[in-house]
């Protein structure tokens, strides 16, 4: 945490863009086509060394694998989860009332933008089984490529990035949504607590209360029993995990979109709040939220907690100049107190691994660098 005349502390929300030549062997593996096992590892290995070293050239203090062995956000539990079968052709809908609205945008969105040049087609994954975790080689191969980046003998905080329970699939096997959440947390609970007990920081991705409030249609009354039962669900797969070594992002589930049905920080703070983590991030740094830092003059952060609010967005090539970074840490540090302020971004920036991701890898380097350049000089307006 940032204390005294230390910088303020950045960090980002962990995939970041995937070498092609990576992309190339990851496109093969998926494919089930013949590969190199030992150049795949190799060159995951590789590109998690690369992506450590720019995020630390660049000015990031808290730095993660930058997911790059991983395939997509929710396409990586088919090889963690047992249990599970993948449903091609058939496509999970989203952003349902943003496409309702937009369906000319979408269309495009959906079919180049976004699908088109990803590594394999987005299949939604099913429970048909008993879940369990399967995923043991995969994750130590993570937590040693990271632990193999990080330099020194006394390393930067590191995080890695995991699933929550809500995304990995709808259910076909469990008698009800509760008992399958459970069973889900529970497996989940072992790559947690892998991670933590690594070292590392875990940071736990969840688009769930977000797409329940913006996207979902259902009642009041029917969100509350939801969020409660997927909170719930977090926080036994979270059992025994101290609260600091946990982050939570809270994830508006799209990149480049108008996003006016983005339910508003306000409505799902008491949710996330009740998630057993020490930091949450969320969006701040695009159009549609930027305004939301007005929520913290009448909402109290919890004491022994931090925010980590985007202060560049995931959804634009433009780079912030450092000095709208600097006023955008300076807002919130004046109003939750600058030690529970850490500079984040709004999402990740490849959440899939696709070769054309919609921010340029080059143009990630230069967001990571203002952002950096912006922290320390809001770290001086707050100290000066």
């Amino acid at each position: 945490m940032n204390n005294g005349s230390a910088r303020i502390a950045t960090t980002h929300c962990g995939s970041l863009p995937r070498p092609a030549d990576l992309l190339d062997l990851m496109k093969a593996k998926t494919h089930g086509e013949s590969y190199d096992a030992a150049a795949w590892d190799a060159r995951v290995r590789g590109a998690v060394a690369e992506a450590v070293r720019m995020q630390l050239e660049c000015g990031i203090d808290i730095p993660s694998d930058g997911e790059q062995g991983k395939q997509g956000f929710y396409a990586y539990v088919n090889e963690r989860l047992g249990g599970f079968e993948a449903r091609p052709g058939r496509r999970a809908p989203m952003f349902r009332t943003e496409v309702e609205a937009f369906p000319e945008y979408y269309k495009q969105y959906f079919s180049t933008a976004m699908l088109g040049v990803t590594i394999a087609p987005l299949a939604p994954f099913v429970c048909t089984g008993p879940v369990f975790y399967k995923g043991q080689d995969a994750l130590r191969r993570d937590i040693e490529n990271l632990k193999a980046a990080l330099p020194g003998s006394n390393p930067p905080d590191a995080f890695m990035p995991a699933v929550a329970p809500s995304g990995v699939g709808k259910n076909e096997y469990y008698g009800t949504w509760e008992e399958y959440m459970n069973a889900v947390a529970n497996a989940l609970s072992v790559e947690y607590r892998a991670i933590v007990d690594a070292g590392f920081l875990l940071q736990i991705d969840d688009p769930f209360l977000t797409e329940l409030y913006s996207f979902s249609g259902l009642s009041p009354a029917e969100c509350r029993r939801s969020a409660a039962t997927h909170v719930e669900a977090i926080n036994h797969a979270l059992r025994g995990i101290p609260p600091e070594r946990v982050r939570f992002h809270t994830c508006y589930g799209i990149n480049e979109g108008p996003r006016v049905h983005d339910a508003p920080l306000k409505d799902l703070l008491e949710w996330i709040f009740q998630v057993n983590a020490g930091a949450y991030s969320f969006e701040a740094a695009n159009p549609r939220h930027e305004h939301e830092y007005h929520v913290w003059e009448s909402v109290k952060l919890p004491e022994g907690k931090a925010i980590i609010p985007g202060v560049v967005t995931h959804a634009s090539n433009i780079v912030e100049h450092p000095e709208l970074i600097a006023e955008r840490i300076v807002r919130f540090a004046r109003l939750v107190g600058r030690e529970n302020v850490i500079a984040g971004t709004d999402c990740g920036f490849s959440s899939q691994a696709t070769y054309h991701p919609e921010i340029h890898p080059t143009v990630v380097w230069a967001k990571f660098r203002a952002m950096a350049e912006g922290a320390q000089l809001a770290t001086e307006q707050l100290t000066g």
